[in-house]
């Protein structure tokens, strides 16, 4: 028997082990991997931000698509969604060179967590660095689409101890205050602003029915 066929009996087992770690390791990126915009999951975006909001430098970033709605009815969905994957990669290249990562929240909004130099220049990392980047036309067959963001960011310095949730809520309200005043990107306040409802920002999504059920409980 030649060592050909002496080697066949081990390699076809050693191959198939092969081809299905490679299928395992497919899928296990699959669901970690957020399947429009190409960033990582929310769930394995909070998981590592809870450990890297630790560092000293780190900052939470959150920004919104403005005027987003109007892409997809404009252009349909397949654009909407050849738009938001531009806008995960350049995010996610941004983020890259800040020793960052980031996830898609849902729909168009997206966050991030990211390390700054205390004396960083914000307006030139997030004017002159992300939204400028972020808001490079995106072709899409025919058709050039604009995006444009606001954005928020809390870095631990602006609230001290806070954990992550504390500090989202804090890029939230810069994000909602930069969108609300026409601004490109508001830094996180000292403390909350915004009434709260159902531990979110009033004026978030589904809080109107959060609170018109609180007004009715309370009766």
């Amino acid at each position: 028997m030649t060592p050909l066929l002496q080697a066949l009996p081990i390699a076809a087992p050693v191959a198939g082990w092969a081809a299905h770690a490679l299928f395992l390791a497919r899928r296990l990126r699959t669901v970690r991997t957020d399947p429009v915009s190409g960033l990582m999951c929310r769930a394995e975006f909070t998981s590592r931000a809870l450990r890297a909001i630790r560092h000293p430098q780190a900052a939470v970033v959150l920004l919104d698509l403005d005027d987003f709605k109007r892409v997809n009815d404009t252009y349909g969905h397949g654009a909407g969604d050849e738009t938001l994957t531009a806008i995960g990669r350049r995010l996610d290249a941004w983020c890259a060179q800040r020793q960052g990562f980031a996830t898609r929240l849902g729909g168009d909004e997206f966050a991030a967590v990211v390390r700054l130099a205390p004396d960083a220049d914000l307006h030139a990392e997030l004017f002159y660095g992300l939204w400028q980047q972020l808001a490079e036309p995106v072709e899409v067959g025919s058709a050039i689409i604009d995006p444009c963001a606001s954005i928020g960011i809390c870095r631990t310095t602006d609230r001290p101890g806070a954990g992550l949730s504390g500090l989202m809520r804090g890029a939230d309200e810069a994000m909602y205050r930069a969108k609300r005043l026409g601004h490109r990107w508001q830094s996180a306040l000292a403390m909350d602003v915004y009434a709260t409802v159902g531990g979110r920002r009033i004026g978030r999504p589904g809080t109107a029915l959060a609170a018109a059920a609180n007004r009715k409980g309370a009766r």
